[in-house]
């Protein structure tokens, strides 16, 4: 196997015996030969596009399955390989539907003509064969390029996947995962030509964040300002990871009355702040820490847990029986629950001792979205003029538990007091729980929410530069960013698709981005990595 597309890959270069995520080497093969497959299956759906015929099914497959190659989502080999024989399935159908219309399929090898093997290992055998390093003559900064579209658009697939559940797709997002997929299949796309097509991605990406914002706001309501205790209640408990709100509310509901407390944990913090959400007595608050610490957090919890996206490294067999998926996400001997029917995991908290008694953690404040913000804009900006406002740095992105993480915890600490830190996504539990006061009655430290809510923060920026009449990089505002998987990648192409220059960006580079490519992205970006917290505000503040 060979897998470099999360931050801790090994030695910083990649996983090549076994994944530090805990990905098989059997299972990284079948991951390979199902992104191929679904490769396969863009070519087709770029010729339909030709000729008028577009075809649901594999609009949202195409989703899913990118979906769930993506870190930490799904290991378990059968399931994979279901979604490859249904990949194939859905290609041989759509290749009827063009070739009725007159399009043109005549592909004689490669992707579009691809047939699994019959057994597990013939399977493995074919996803070997298509990897990363299939080619060893590929131009290095090509397949850099290659690697780096192929993960924003795992990225923007995740994000496309989440909103269509709500019922929000556009064409757009789907023709482009499409066009993209196929074009790491050409080996003969110059540099600029792949550049294009990475800045594209990120521009589709905010599109699937926008319409992922539009599901969770137009069900769920708006964000609202709101104190999550971090503490817990004696009795029976769930705890929910991950990040999709469906799931949560279809589980608030189904837990109502059965004497059970829903607690969230790393993405799903922000849920606290959705009025649909919080008005269910039994969402009672926030359990956990940061990302390194939820093996010995799921440990140690007395109930249920659900999973819902990709949200911890493959759990270990001495609590299996207390795990539930949702969704994509999938391990051996994990139970899975595929129709939102979570019975089984209210008769295993129903099972299990709960929590003998209350204690008391403190709280957290969440809430600080789109909306709640510019609902003050006119404080921010008169505070802003006045000075006592001098910067705002945007502290956000992805948790690891590889080292080098404790910088954004200096950081922030280290942040002036006259200036405001916005956060969103799993790196705030590095410093979500610090006490920075507030300047004005504005709090110094503003939970804009999950990962897909850098749509929520792109549009305060865009609002504050209309207000002050200047671009984005004109503001008083820097981001610090912390990476850690593909959807990471995703945010980071879409600020670079918006012309956002000076993102500061860490622990570490991407072992995917060669020297070369990331010259390129410092000359037209001036991206960089992070360095100390001390030499990087003062870099930034003067």
């Amino acid at each position: 196997m060979f897998c470099y597309q999360c931050e801790q890959t090994a030695k910083g270069e990649g996983c090549t015996a076994g994944g530090v995520c805990g990905k098989q080497p059997d299972v990284a093969a079948l991951q390979d030969l199902l992104l191929y497959a679904v490769k396969g299956l863009s070519l087709i759906a770029l010729e339909g596009r030709k000729v008028g015929v577009k075809d649901a099914a594999s609009n949202r497959f195409a989703c899913e399955a990118t979906f769930s190659t993506l870190t930490n989502v799904d290991f378990d080999p059968d399931r994979i390989v279901a979604l490859i024989k249904q990949a194939v399935a859905l290609r041989k159908g759509l290749k009827q539907k063009v070739d009725a219309a007159g399009g043109w399929t005549d592909y004689t090898d490669g992707a579009a003509t691809f047939a699994p093997a019959d057994t597990m290992d013939g399977l493995v055998a074919q996803g070997e064969k298509v990897g990363v390093m299939s080619d060893p003559n590929l131009n290095p900064d090509i397949r850099s390029l290659m690697e780096i579209l192929t993960y924003g658009i795992k990225g923007a697939a995740a994000y496309a996947d989440h909103a269509a559940i709500l019922g929000q797709t556009d064409d757009k997002v789907f023709d482009f995962i499409f066009e993209g997929l196929a074009a790491t299949l050409d080996k003969n796309k110059s540099a600029d030509e792949l550049l294009g097509l990475v800045l594209k991605c990120g521009e589709i990406n905010l599109r699937a964040m926008e319409l992922l914002d539009a599901g969770n706001t137009g069900t769920y309501g708006h964000p609202v300002p709101t104190v999550v205790p971090l503490g817990v209640k004696a009795g029976k408990a769930i705890l929910v990871s991950g990040h999709d709100l469906k799931d949560l509310g279809e589980l608030l509901q189904q837990t109502a009355g059965k004497g059970i407390n829903v607690y969230t944990h790393g993405e799903m913090l922000p849920c606290h702040g959705y009025p649909e959400l919080k008005k269910y007595p039994h969402f009672h608050g926030h359990y956990g820490t940061a990302w390194q610490n939820q093996k010995k957090e799921f440990g140690e919890f007395p109930g249920a847990i659900l999973m819902t996206t990709n949200c911890i490294q493959k759990p270990k067999e001495d609590y299996n029986a207390n795990i539930f998926t949702t969704g994509l996400v999938g391990w051996p001997g994990v139970t899975h629950i595929a129709d939102k029917n979570f019975k089984p995991v209210i008769d295993r908290a129903l099972a299990l001792p709960g929590f003998p008694a209350d204690t008391d953690n403190g709280t957290v404040m969440v809430g600080f979205a789109r909306n709640a913000v510019m609902g003050v804009a006119g404080t921010v900006i008169e505070a802003v003029k006045s000075k006592a406002i001098r910067h705002f740095f945007l502290v956000a992105g992805c948790d690891g538990a590889k080292p080098g993480r404790n910088y954004y915890t200096e950081f922030v600490e280290k942040v002036p007091a006259d200036c405001i830190v916005m956060t969103l996504a799993c790196g705030k539990f590095r410093f979500f729980d610090k006490k920075l006061g507030d300047i004005g009655g504005i709090p110094r430290l503003l939970d804009i929410g999950q990962c897909n809510d850098a749509y929520s923060a792109i549009q305060i920026a865009v609002a504050l530069a209309n207000a002050f009449e200047c671009g984005v990089n004109d503001l008083p505002l820097s981001m610090v960013l912390s990476w850690y998987e593909q959807k990471a990648v995703a945010i980071l192409l879409t600020l670079l698709y918006l012309g956002i220059k000076d993102i500061r960006l860490g622990p570490s580079l991407p072992a995917f981005i060669t020297p070369n490519v990331l010259n390129i992205l410092v000359e037209k970006f001036n991206i960089a990595p992070i360095s100390t917290p001390d030499a990087d505000l003062k870099a930034i503040l003067g």
